[in-house]
């Protein structure tokens, strides 16, 4: 709906939990026509309360929900920074870290990439000053998926062009509110290349999930 949109869209920009009066603003409509809707989507398991006299956030189920009606996003002037970059960066390996690295510059999340079994990782301190990953349980969960990234891309092999693991559909981390958004593609040195980002759930999933995609495009054309 449109309210899980906004509400999605809404505490990816302030890492708040949104009420009821933001989105009656929003919308134009009254605070109680706002509420029916909100407890409407908590029913479902759409959105949640953190905790009491919050406002409320969105669930692994609404983030799946919205990532699954999104169209298809391009910002060219981004897009043509990017190609400039990532073409002119010399050496194969060099083109590889070069695009890991703007993506986690763009992004805010960790930036990877993983080729003929090489791991490449860029955005570290990036991703631990994300509030959701600042200390304590899931920031240990985010670890144990890093550590253990590189042995499940091998094994998992994602086979479509984007692939986007949100929360709990993680195999390894499950715990630690995060999403892995890959990109497969070809290269010369594997069948089975990926680029991608990993951060909170909280993202900003259109133009992510269209940047990953249009990097790992563009990873393809450089490597030949």
């Amino acid at each position: 709906t449109l309210i899980l949109k906004a509400i999605v869209e809404l505490y990816a920009k302030t890492a708040e939990p949104v009420g009821s009066q933001a989105l009656a603003d929003q919308f134009e409509a009254s605070s109680a026509t706002i509420r029916a809707g909100m407890a409407e989507l908590e029913r479902a398991g759409f959105i949640m309360q953190p905790h009491i006299s919050a406002g409320r956030v969105p669930t692994d189920k609404g983030y799946r929900a919205y990532v699954n009606a999104l169209e298809p996003e391009t910002d060219e002037r981004t897009n043509r920074a990017i190609a400039k970059r990532v073409n002119s960066a010399g050496e194969s390996d060099q083109t590889i870290k070069t695009a890991v690295e703007i993506l986690a510059s763009i992004t805010h999340n960790l930036g990877l990439a993983m080729i003929s079994n090489k791991l490449y990782l860029s955005g570290i301190a990036s991703l631990f000053q994300q509030p959701e990953f600042s200390g304590g349980a899931k920031a240990y969960e985010v670890a144990r998926l890093l550590d253990s990234l590189e042995e499940w891309l091998a094994e998992a092999a994602p086979n479509d062009p984007i692939s986007v693991y949100i929360g709990r559909e993680n195999p390894i981390g499950r715990a630690s509110g995060a999403t892995l958004i890959i990109s497969r593609f070809e290269s010369p040195y594997s069948d089975r290349s990926y680029i991608g980002v990993l951060g909170p759930t909280r993202q900003n999933y259109g133009p992510v999930i269209s940047l990953v995609g249009y990097t790992g495009r563009l990873l393809q054309e450089a490597l030949v």
